[in-house]
């Protein structure tokens, strides 16, 4: 509470002289006084959200201020180019985020589209993997102002230098969003986005396992050779410092920068990297044993966290998998696959391990919980040859019919019974 109630404005960069990337801007006042020991929290948190990474603070920068991803997202695209600018990111229903500049025929559904002008690119509808071709060709057509190398469900390394190399074409900042994979990066299982990004964001509770947080990376020094030979330096720091705060925020969250300065000191220990291992060898298990149950498996396996299975050929919807497999305690969300046309009515769910890996799970634990998947997703049939093909008509089946919720209530049983082995941290009674 003491964090979370202790109010700020601006950075502590601003406020102390001791900070070490630079020296305090004069036109920037100390608002609330009181601070001393919230800057020294910030401060520690960006050094150790640096020392993360393995990022030379000379040539890199971070901002701990966002409440999370979005504004950390948001907050970039307002610092580094003008009202209706041009952006590409990956399309949503091909495993984008939202904050990537997602709109409808109908609708701009995110407010990176309404204010900004977004370009979606594509994966390729046989293999699901992005079409970096595809990507050039179009980014030559459309010259965005910034390109996004970023997905929210993709199981599978980026080419980040290939996202360089079409940046660079179009005189493009290449900004990277690594919100899921930011904890493999870390533990340098999987290619880092710092060798070609300009800038760098993530959330810091998904792969990381800290709080409910974002942080913005964003380089500086020289950022390339003029054709007369002058060098042009990244002016990036001021730019989105001031997006993230007055732009887009007051007052930090304290507390979740406290956590951040926490989270990025495990992120070095001999245990965090076991952990990435671990969650790795999950994903890798529960692809395997459930193509070998024969589901589909978009991209055809996974690098990462987490995989999209794609449940077209069994005649299940994703919402239908979504609620059975919720109803017997296994969570999961629907999911678009390529080809989809609507969020709400699609055809996959997503899976992950980092939050079964933080349980204790490991490889032999995956196979069971893939028979519990399988034994939902087989139920799940049923309710719909009873129920037809309408969710609201599904979820009344699964309420009301007996037969049906005996069924669910003997496997949620099987499923409660086998997680029990594996006691929440800090929960131990749960």
């Amino acid at each position: 509470m003491l964090f979370k109630n202790t109010y700020q404005k601006s950075f502590a960069a601003f406020r102390i002289s001791t900070y070490i990337f630079q020296p305090p801007v004069a036109h920037q006042n100390l608002y609330y006084g009181g601070n001393e020991y919230i800057d020294e929290i910030e401060l520690l948190a960006q050094k150790r959200a640096l020392e993360a990474f393995n990022l030379n603070p000379e040539e890199w920068g971070c901002n701990v201020q966002p409440y999370s991803g979005s504004p950390a997202n948001f907050a970039v695209y307002t610092g580094i180019i003008e009202p209706h600018g041009r952006i590409m990111g990956l399309d949503l229903p091909d495993g984008g985020h939202l904050t990537h500049g997602f709109f409808t025929p109908n609708k701009k559904v995110s407010a990176t589209s309404l204010f900004f002008e977004s370009k979606p690119y594509k994966v390729n509808i046989n293999t699901g993997l992005i079409d970096y071709d595809k990507l050039a060709e179009e980014a030559r057509l459309f010259k965005p102002k910034i390109i996004i190398a970023g997905v929210s469900c993709y199981s599978r390394c980026l080419d980040y230098k290939r996202f360089k190399e079409i940046a660079e074409e179009n005189n493009a900042y290449l900004f990277s969003d690594m919100a899921h994979v930011a904890g493999l990066v870390a533990a340098e299982l999987i290619p880092s986005p710092f060798k070609y990004s300009d800038v760098v964001s993530t959330t810091t509770h998904k792969t990381l396992r800290g709080p409910r947080a974002g942080v913005i990376f964003f380089r500086k020094g020289i950022r390339k050779i003029g054709k007369d030979g002058q060098k042009i330096m990244y002016d990036l720091e001021d730019k989105i410092n001031q997006a993230v705060f007055p732009g887009l925020q007051g007052g930090p969250h304290n507390h979740a920068i406290a956590g951040i300065a926490t989270t990025m000191k495990q992120v070095k220990s001999p245990e965090f990297l076991q952990y990435q291992k671990q969650i790795i060898a999950n994903a890798k298990r529960l692809c395997t044993k459930l193509q070998e149950y024969g589901y589909k498996i978009n991209t055809d396996g996974t690098d990462v966290h987490m995989l999209l299975v794609d449940l077209r050929s069994t005649g299940i919807t994703g919402a239908k998998a979504e609620k059975i497999l919720e109803s017997i305690s296994i969570a999961c969300n629907k999911n678009t696959v390529p080809g989809d046309k609507s969020a709400l009515n699609c055809s996959g769910i997503r899976l992950g391990t980092p939050a079964l890996t933080t349980r204790g799970l490991v490889e032999k634990d995956i196979d069971k919980v893939v028979n519990f998947i399988h034994k939902g997703l087989l139920l799940s049939k049923e309710v719909s040859n009873i129920s037809g093909p309408k969710l609201v008509d599904y979820k009344r089946v699964l309420n009301t019919d007996a037969y049906i919720k005996a069924k669910v209530a003997a496997l949620r049983k099987e499923v409660e019974t086998f997680s029990k082995q594996f006691p929440i941290p800090g929960f131990e009674i749960y």
